[in-house]
């Protein structure tokens, strides 16, 4: 996936062919999108959509990648159908929506005061309250008058596991720079299955970070000045 963040390059078919060949789905409606303060992805026009809805097919716009951008790539996968439905759990995680209430119950309006103070638009947990309790009593009247919008826990229609990798990755001049999520290993994990389309393996062998590769080709020609120094000598 990062692989594919190019400037003015879009495309999911690559991420397709890889769950295909391992026999998996991208959970639908699932999104990776362009980062920016104070912005979550519901309010950005960026968006990139795997598996996307029947709504989204409507919503969700062609877009181009763009030097000194930031995008958060969020990748579901599943052995299902990648159709979702809502866990059995309550959520925990709120953000604040751009509704205008008046709050009739004190606890509600105090609650989401240090909700706006403390979160300003980012989503934030319960946990993060040293009163959950008293958190939970102001919460419902915020969220029955829609000024706080929950984030359900989803999981694939037919019960299949899960597979969530996210990162961040800055598009920059000379390449892209992913700066959080864990590399991950290939070798942790053994399938019965493998990429066979030609096209997809040469992607792979690519260095994800284009800087990496300077510094390879830099130190390589280092090298060779230095050999060829020494057999002047």
């Amino acid at each position: 996936y990062q692989r594919r963040v190019r400037e003015a390059v879009v495309s999911t078919q690559s991420t397709g062919k890889i769950t295909d060949s391992y026999k998996c789905t991208p959970l639908e409606g699932m999104l990776s999108y362009q980062i920016k303060r104070y912005q979550t992805e519901a309010d950005t026009d960026k968006q990139i959509v795997l598996n996307p809805s029947e709504i989204q097919k409507k919503e969700v716009k062609d877009m181009e990648f763009a030097v000194h951008e930031v995008y958060a790539m969020d990748v579901f996968v599943t052995p299902g159908t990648g159709k979702t439905k809502e866990y059995n759990s309550n959520t925990t995680v709120y953000r604040r929506t751009e509704e205008i209430y008046q709050l009739k119950m004190k606890a509600s309006r105090a609650f989401y005061s240090d909700v706006c103070n403390r979160f300003t638009l980012m989503p934030f947990t319960l946990r993060a309250f040293e009163e959950e309790t008293k958190a939970k009593m102001g919460l419902k009247e915020c969220v029955t008058h829609e000024l706080l919008q929950a984030y359900p826990v989803q999981q694939d229609a037919t019960g299949q596991p899960v597979a969530q990798f996210k990162f961040t990755v800055l598009v920059v001049p000379n390449g892209n720079i992913r700066i959080n999520g864990g590399i991950f290993d290939p070798a942790t994990c053994k399938s019965e299955h493998k990429i066979e389309d030609k096209e997809i393996v040469d992607l792979l062998a690519q260095s994800a970070n284009r800087k990496t590769a300077n510094k390879k080709k830099k130190k390589k020609a280092k090298s060779a000045a230095e050999e060829a120094k020494t057999t002047t000598n």
